[in-house]
């Protein structure tokens, strides 16, 4: 059998580029254990042969040009692609099987019987190759019959790369019944194909190429002896390998600086990286960090979507946050340092739990602003497709990982990972799953932050809330009392003119009532700012006017679940609280349930 080699690249003045991803592939075919292959990930990007970047297709088609391999290629709608050479070898081999004769006898039999037949077996592959382009049926059974026809007549190996696994071989919602009859034969045609023993046994191998495993039918993706092989993004070495080919090809291009260059770019395919350096050339200006941050955050809004993410810049520090004076000592000398460590040191994340109005956005917000880091903010992972959940989930990993370090920030994670349980959908248990291996991933540990909010901790999934993912600390953010409570009476004033320590010191006691949110105090100094009031007894006309929504029973129902949630005793009113105050915290919860609160 032919064997594959892990790419060698010439002795030129550019510098040589790895790829793990073929040495993989090579290493699975070569092994035996799989000759039926998927081949998905940064399938769309360009990768270095040696000379030149290239399109994927033509990488593998130099890499794969070794002696005794025959490479036939083929794409959707496209015609099925052999060398000349190659081509002349595959007729011969053709109709040598298709006459039951072996190859070398072919001259004899051709001299002793009349030839024609064989000449109609030739002629009939010459067709096969016609009719295939813009049949994908038809090129299905005729590539799955040259892998027989390699099998049983010839001494060469044949690899297959088929392109656009996913358009020949769709997922859909997994049903076979809504099929139609096209993809219903395809799916049959590559089923038994992939499923033949013999195949299994002999000497060739096919690849299937599609951006995600999940997007070809479940009926051939999850077939136990199809094996996958991930490309991933470009990481920092290839990134800096790209810019240096290029500014070493490219006379005209100015000296950037590779190092910041390659840095910067994170998170682009290298076809994004080119348009940028093209630009640059354009205008005869080096690359700054600044455009390759903007580029960086389309390309990665253009791959998963608006609607799925957004990159945040938040404006305001800790310092900008009124109250919490005890929680901000806490994230500043303990949660930011060790977020910043890039390694196992490093926190996985945090999840923030607490009252609806408490302010908990805001707050960790400015925790994002003092990390310094990008900040993606998580929208709606959950597609209505089937299929296209795991797409954005493997296309977020992808990201992530060819980030250096990064912040995911998650408002109402309980409305966004959903649970495990038999109650959910499997679209749902599968995507909760992925998130909660990616958080305890070492590979992106140190890498990845995660900030959950949620106002409804105990819904939240047991396993993303135990240690080793966000479950390592989980933060409660409470209706300020004491010194906070007044300092946010100060801060509600202050547009009034009429702020003064005997008015302060009024409303701490009496004026406004105890469970008074974040949310609340703000929404009284907005009032005073756009109907300033006359005098004190204006202003405290407007605040006895003033009634907060009814909506207490469900924030206590927040709070403790916040309570009994938090896994650090120093963020809890009283640090100091027994096991007896714990068990009447969850008495409550119980009884507010009975009451319909949740």
């Amino acid at each position: 059998m032919t064997t594959l080699q892990t790419p060698q690249l010439p002795t030129t003045d550019l510098p040589a580029a790895t790829y793990p991803f073929f040495s993989q592939l090579a290493r699975v075919i070569n092994s035996g254990q799989s000759k039926s292959i998927v081949l998905s990930g940064n399938i769309y990007d360009l990768y270095f042969d040696g000379r030149q970047y290239v399109p994927l297709i033509p990488f593998l088609r130099s890499k794969t040009k070794i002696p005794g391999l025959i490479q036939v290629i083929y794409e959707l709608n496209g015609p099925i692609r052999i060398s000349d050479e190659d081509k002349v070898k595959m007729r011969e081999a053709w109709a040598a099987w298709k006459n039951g004769v072996t190859l070398d006898a072919i001259p004899m039999r051709e001299v002793l019987n009349d030839g024609s037949k064989f000449d109609l077996r030739r002629r009939e592959f010459d067709q096969y190759l016609r009719d295939a382009i813009g049949n994908a049926t038809q090129a299905l059974e005729f590539l799955r019959q040259l892998t027989i026809c390699s099998r049983e007549t010839m001494r060469e190996s044949l690899i297959v790369l088929i392109e656009g696994a996913d358009m020949l071989l769709p997922a859909g919602d997994g049903d076979v019944a809504k099929l139609n009859d096209a993809q219903l034969r395809r799916i049959a045609i590559v089923t038994d194909w992939f499923g033949n023993p013999e195949f299994f046994a002999g000497k060739d191998a096919v690849v299937l190429i599609a951006e995600s495993r999940s997007m070809i039918h479940p009926r051939v993706s999850r077939l136990p002896q199809v094996l996958s092989v991930e490309i991933p993004s470009p990481n920092l070495e290839s990134r800096k390998h790209f810019v240096t080919t290029h500014i070493m090809s490219n006379p005209a291009s100015k000296k950037h600086n590779v190092d910041m260059v390659a840095d910067a770019t994170a998170g682009l395919s290298l076809h994004a990286l080119r348009q940028l350096m093209l630009s640059a050339d354009y205008t005869q200006k080096e690359v700054d960090r600044q455009d390759t941050t903007l580029q960086v955050e389309a390309f990665i809004q253009s791959q998963l979507g608006e609607d799925v993410i957004e990159f945040k810049k938040p404006s305001h520090r800790l310092t900008d946050c009124v109250g919490f004076s005890k929680l901000k000592e806490f994230l500043a000398s303990y949660l930011i340092p060790r977020m910043k460590l890039p390694d196992d040191r490093a926190l996985p994340g945090a999840a923030i739990a607490g009252p609806i109005g408490g302010g908990k956005t805001f707050i960790f917000e400015a925790v994002a602003a003092e990390l310094d880091m990008p900040v993606l903010v998580l929208k709606n992972i959950r597609s209505q497709w089937f299929g296209q959940t795991d797409v954005i989930f493997e296309r977020l990993k992808r990201v992530l990982e060819a980030l250096e370090k990064v912040l995911i920030f998650v408002d109402e994670a309980d409305t966004q990972f959903g649970g495990v349980g038999a109650g959910a959908h499997e679209t749902e248990r599968r995507l909760t799953g992925k998130i909660q291996g990616m958080m305890s991933d070492p590979k992106l540990r140190g890498k990845v932050i995660w900030l959950l909010m949620t106002a409804r901790i105990h819904l939240l999934s047991p396993d993303i809330r135990r240690p080793g993912r966000v479950g390592d600390l989980i933060i409660p953010v409470l209706d300020p009392i004491g010194e906070d409570r007044k300092e946010f009476i100060r801060w509600m004033l202050k547009p009034t003119n009429l702020s003064n320590e005997p008015l302060v010191e009024w409303l701490h006691a009496e004026g406004l009532e105890q469970d008074y949110s974040s949310a609340g105090y703000a929404a009284l100094r907005s009032q005073f700012r756009a109907i300033p009031p006359k005098d004190e007894a204006d202003l405290k006309e407007m605040i006895r006017d003033f009634i907060q929504p009814a909506i207490k029973q469900t924030r206590r129902y927040q709070t403790l679940q916040a309570l009994v949630n938090c896994t650090r005793r120093s963020l809890l009113p009283d640090p100091n609280i027994s096991d007896e105050d714990r068990e009447k915290m969850e008495q409550e919860i119980r009884l507010l349930e009975e009451m319909g609160i949740s």
